[in-house]
């Protein structure tokens, strides 16, 4: 194998062409080489001299590639990741992973037999805001943590019109959608939660599918951490609120990632992956006199190019990939809970 790893596209929506074209493209390591588009043909316009094929099938058995990304519908990640690996290719996995643990383990023991690497694409622990919080869980200033909330809202009142997130199909609903996000963050930071309590809801008029879940994780010496997300808050809250002994820190959801992309701001461009001024966190301490202090604290830029680096390092280098294997379990433990 070339140190140029080769890779393929299964999908080209808005994950291939936003989330992991530009970046593949934009990294000296990869190749962007396929894709598959079975009805129009847009990726060419992106990225001249890119092969589409009419077919995940014909994509797979593709012999000059190396890497494929597994961006289909939920449902579709074992069925696909299963042949990719028969196919000899290492894959990257679009969240959620799998729809349950059964399917995962399945998937991680082909891959030992075959010899190929798997990889998840947990994107947001490359987030500036997330990255802020996590500088300061473990700096130590807030001292023990007692509670943690992560939350993840947005007001879409109408059925969408994406039907495997729509439709009563495996690995459905916003838990599955978003709820691999806020649980992979949180288990990054924390591990794998003693126990956990969950509540799903349908609240949009029509709907099949939870639009709305809290999940309540417990952790040693009283740390309790909370995950929300609700496709009906109409005034969106702070997504990231911790308290500890010494003292609190508030964060918006800030990163600008995605906002740039659909503005056509490519990975390489200057500014790319800065937040707005007015976007800090805002740490609040208190001594032992009792006296507080308050900062804002801007977050360093941040990039998924970061992630294609972690990806290319492990398949080229054998260095470790940060999505650990067992942290991808824990959290489908979670959702497949019931």
């Amino acid at each position: 194998m070339s140190t140029i790893l080769s890779t393929g596209l299964l999908a080209y929506g808005m994950s291939g062409k936003l989330f992991q074209g530009p970046f593949i493209n934009a990294h000296p390591g990869f190749k962007l080489y396929a894709v598959t588009e079975r009805h129009q043909k847009n990726a060419e316009k992106d990225f001249p001299g890119i092969v589409s094929y009419d077919t995940t099938d014909e994509l797979i058995a593709d012999e000059n590639i190396d890497l494929i990304v597994i961006n289909t519908p939920n449902f579709l990640h074992y069925e696909n990741a299963k042949k990719a690996l028969q196919a000899g290719k290492h894959i990257l996995v679009e969240k959620p992973f799998a729809a349950n643990t059964e399917e995962a383990n399945e998937i991680f023991e082909l891959a030992d037999k075959l010899g190929k690497k798997v990889f998840v694409f947990q994107s947001r622990r490359w987030d500036s805001d997330f990255n802020a919080v996590k500088q300061i869980v473990e700096s130590g200033k807030l001292g023990k943590l007692s509670e943690v909330n992560f939350r993840y809202d947005r007001y879409k009142a109408g059925i969408g019109v994406k039907s495997f997130k729509e439709e009563l199909v495996p690995a459905t609903g916003l838990q599955y959608d978003l709820g691999p996000h806020l649980l992979d963050q949180v288990i990054s930071l924390f591990g794998k939660p003693e126990a956990f309590h969950k509540i799903l809801g349908k609240n949009r008029p029509g709907t099949k599918v939870d639009d709305y879940f809290s999940i309540h994780l417990s952790y040693p010496n009283s740390l309790n951490v909370f995950v929300h997300a609700s496709m009906l808050v109409v005034d969106v809250q702070p997504s990231f609120v911790l308290h500890g002994e010494n003292g609190s820190f508030i964060k918006e959801r800030a990163d600008i990632q995605e906002e740039q992309l659909l503005r056509g701001i490519k990975p390489n461009d200057a500014g790319f992956g800065v937040e707005a001024r007015g976007k800090e966190g805002r740490l609040t301490l208190i001594d032992k006199n009792g006296e507080r202090t308050q900062e804002l604290v801007p977050s360093e830029s941040a990039t998924y190019l970061s992630l294609f680096e972690d990806v290319y390092q492990s398949v080229v280098n054998d260095k470790p990939f940060p999505v650990k294997r067992e942290q991808i379990l824990a959290q489908l433990e979670i959702l497949q809970a019931q």
